[in-house]
């Protein structure tokens, strides 16, 4: 039985959006110059320090986080906990106990032309870096790239999302508390903001939403040859074989797609699933989703344990994905209740879905799971590969042919078997997408990558390659030859 909601959602219109002094942003961008160049130089030890500085203020401001998700979302503190607090202090900790690995320079072998050097990699620190953070995961996505940055020994200026000022108002208050200006800096504000943020020659922007905004970041990084992480989203498949465990299935299906009420990039967007095991499967996600929520709309409805979508016109637009696939036909066969007034929308299950309903080919980003049965598994892997490659795809299935076939014949950003997201939870596993999905890698090491630059760096003690160097004689022509044709030989 769900316990009973102990508090109300406001209905109240959000106040509009003060945008940051463009002239305040380019201070700070200036004042991170000095400090940039010296953090070169920085040692393990000082980036540690920044690090735990950043968690320990963070912890001391736990209660006012809980109670801002709560405004912004009616989001639990369990859901705040499991969904925020727990990446974002692994990511620390993994920094914290790894970081003196990750910045030990790796040591190469010569090659044949390069004999009489030695030479190795080192990560030096990109600069001054920016964030971006969606609305979604604000404080995991703002700060989990933080640590990654300062990990690598970077300056950073931090824009939270403007859709939970709640939240945002907190992390401005955090960082001021952790950090001078010319260190970190965070800018609340709107599309204003972020327009006169990446006006700025930054070295490495780090972004966080979706496809269409990535294109715009990527444009304006372009322009002054900034280099990005761009992490995006896309329509993550699902596919369920006849093979599978259906009520673990269900179990993990259902806690994927609806924790944060859908609101997660690599959530299960789409199910396919094998029509001999589509009703059995349909029936267990029922019985999960009344196990967890409540066994009636009414007690869903005030279950503490369901978060609300962002705000009523991100309501309104999911809200219409599932009244377009209705008129087309589509049957609800659980939820169905849009309450835009108070953000709520019911774990919902649409199944008969025809083609060309909105619900397959937007991404949803809310708690309605779309249901498609199949009998062709080769038709099931044409249709994903006819779309922009997702964030991540999954798959249930003790058929190993099965797996290994969609695993060899797909693409995406991630792929996991026999659960959803958990790889996202995987600090030693780089995240990240595949074109429309997102550029580069994030988390762990490959986080510490992604803000450092891999700088080649040799020294030479004698060059064999001297003997190429003009005049061109008989002899040497001979030898330049030789060496050149020996280039084709196969290796051992």
């Amino acid at each position: 039985m769900s316990r009973p909601m102990t508090h109300t959602t406001s209905t109240v219109a959000p106040l509009p959006v003060r945008e940051a002094d463009p002239q305040a942003i380019r201070n700070a961008f200036e004042a991170q110059l000095p400090t940039a160049l010296a953090w070169r130089e920085s040692t393990a030890k000082e980036r540690i320090a920044r690090i735990k500085r950043l968690r320990d203020v963070v912890l001391q401001h736990r209660q006012a986080i809980y109670d801002a998700f709560m405004q912004d979302y009616r989001k639990s503190s369990a859901e705040v906990d499991m969904v925020e607090f727990l990446p974002l202090l692994a990511e620390a900790r993994d920094a914290i106990g790894h970081l003196k690995r990750w910045m030990k320079p790796t040591g190469v072998w010569p090659t044949m032309l390069t004999m009489g050097t030695s030479s190795r990699i080192e990560y030096q620190p990109r600069g001054r870096v920016l964030i971006i953070a969606p609305w979604n995961y604000p404080l995991q996505l703002c700060f989990g790239p933080l640590v990654s940055a300062l990990a690598a020994g970077n300056t950073a200026i931090v824009k939270p999302s403007e859709m939970n000022p709640a939240l945002s108002a907190v992390m401005a208050r955090i960082v001021r508390e952790a950090f001078p200006e010319n260190e970190v800096a965070l800018f609340e504000g709107a599309l204003a903001t972020s327009q006169a943020l990446l006006e700025l020659p930054f070295d490495h922007i780090f972004f966080t939403g979706s496809p269409a905004v990535g294109k715009v970041v990527m444009a304006a990084a372009a322009r002054n040859l900034t280099s990005v992480t761009l992490e995006l989203g896309g329509k993550s498949p699902t596919i369920i074989d006849e093979t599978a465990d259906l009520k673990e299935t269900a179990s993990t299906l259902v806690w994927g797609k609806f924790i944060n009420a859908g609101q997660t990039c690599v959530a299960p967007d789409y199910v396919y699933v094998h029509e001999s095991v589509k009703e059995a499967l349909i029936t267990e996600c029922k019985k999960v989703i009344a196990e967890r929520f409540g066994p009636t709309a009414a007690e869903q409805k005030r279950t503490e344990d369901f978060t609300r979508i962002i705000n009523q016109r991100h309501t309104q637009r999911i809200g219409v994905l599932l009244a377009d696939a209705v008129e087309r036909g589509a049957q609800v066969r659980a939820g169905g209740e849009v309450d835009p007034a108070t953000c709520y929308i019911a774990p919902t299950i649409v199944d008969k879905i025809p083609a060309g309903a909105k619900i397959l080919e937007e991404e949803i980003f809310g708690p309605l799971l779309p249901i498609l049965g199949y009998t062709d598994l080769d038709q099931v892997i044409r249709q994903i590969n006819a779309a922009p490659k997702p964030l991540a795809l999954y798959i249930f299935s003790r058929n190993r042919a099965n797996t290994d076939r969609i695993r060899l014949r797909t693409s995406s950003g991630g792929l996991v078997i026999n659960h959803v997201l958990m790889h996202y939870t995987h600090g030693n596993l780089p995240f990240g997408g595949v074109n429309n999905s997102g550029i580069g890698n994030t988390h762990g090491h490959a986080g510490f990558k992604a803000f450092s630059h891999e700088r080649a760096v040799m020294r030479a003690w004698y060059v064999a390659a001297k003997m190429f160097f003009p005049p061109y004689t008989k002899n040497r022509r001979f030898l330049i030859r030789s060496v050149t044709d020996s280039q084709k030989l196969p290796t051992l």
